[in-house]
């Protein structure tokens, strides 16, 4: 026999309406209400497709204070951007959000009053429960996550194009400068750099492989990463930066150094953001549809079903210029 919603009211101790607001995402209650409800339902094997979804007028686009900085910007706004193209077209107001974990998000977030939420680029898993506990549909960009939908590049093809593109050139002493692997797209993007060393029969030096220094800017960071690797006694001969704003910081520090680029030192980074064709050397890098990424996330939104986990990726493709290759 199918569990109704007058059951899940008898085992939650709430009313019928209290029970159906909740299961609708329609707002009047306190989410630890509507958390209790959720649960319930889920507990009891509740059949949440047999709702109908409320229509999504509004929608939140949430961002990480860690991305909301110069540095991230060229990459997040056009998701921004495409994300507020495609709720114009659909008649969906679109608000922005830029949090960190203590900043009582779930209070802002009611202010904001959303149907819907899009979460872009890396957030706690602390910070996600929350969010889902507001049981209203959650879509994650650029960032991937067990049971959530959630729309990506094709970081770890990136990656890989990336470094094929270096060997393909003659060079075999190839550094890495990455971000932290907590990040999805990075750790990827990483996975993809190994996999094209490994199939070319290239042996990973581990010592040509620079994380970032953490509790420093992030620029000064790249900096001493870059000058780490041009102060190996056998420095690499081309160096991997998992995005673009890196890479353009360590073209800097090689011009500091008297390293020529691409000549002693090839460069290539990720996400081809606007600065990377107006560098000094035109910058090679990987080039992502940012843009969709934001608008196949307000797709999938409003066209997810309950039950459904959706994974999309976005293709990529290299992009060469005179970072690698001179012209």
């Amino acid at each position: 026999m199918s569990i109704t919603i007058r059951d899940v009211a008898k085992a939650a101790g709430l009313s019928i309406g209290t029970i159906s607001r909740a299961l609708k995402n329609e707002s009047g209650l306190t989410e630890e209400t509507r958390k209790i409800v959720l649960d319930t339902a889920q507990q009891m094997g509740y059949d949440l497709c047999r709702l109908r979804q409320k229509k999504v007028r509004r929608l939140t686009f949430l961002l990480h204070h860690q991305h909301n900085t110069v540095a991230s910007s060229p990459f997040y706004s056009p998701v921004l951007h495409g994300a507020a193209e495609a709720c114009r077209n659909k008649g969906i107001i679109l608000s922005f959000m830029a949090v960190g974990p203590a900043d009582g998000m779930i209070d802002q977030i009611r202010l904001h009053a959303p149907d819907a939420i899009l979460c872009a680029g890396y957030f706690e898993p602390e910070m996600l429960s929350a969010l889902r506990a507001t049981g209203k549909p959650l879509v994650l960009i650029d960032m991937k996550m067990h049971d959530f939908t959630s729309v990506n590049p094709d970081n770890q093809m990136g990656g890989y194009l990336a470094t094929r593109h270096l060997l393909d050139i003659g060079r075999n002493r190839i550094g890495f400068i990455t971000g932290s692997l907590a990040h999805y797209s990075i750790r990827e993007r990483a996975r993809g750099f190994r996999q094209a060393l490994f199939d070319a029969g290239v042996l990973a030096d581990p010592r040509l492989e620079v994380a970032l220094e953490e509790g420093i800017d992030n620029e000064q960071a790249v900096w001493n990463a870059m000058q780490a690797l041009l102060a190996l006694p056998n420095r690499p001969d081309a160096v991997f930066c998992y995005n673009d704003s890196a890479a353009l910081v360590a073209m800097r520090c090689c011009y500091a150094a008297k390293v020529k680029v691409p000549h002693d030192i090839s460069i290539v980074g990720f996400d081809n953001i606007a600065a990377a064709a107006l560098a000094q050397r035109p910058l090679t890098t990987i080039s992502i549809d940012k843009a969709a990424l934001g608008a196949i996330g307000v797709e999938l939104l409003l066209n997810g079903k309950a039950d459904e986990i959706v994974e999309r990726v976005v293709p990529v493709r290299l992009i060469v210029r005179e970072s690698t290759v001179c012209k």
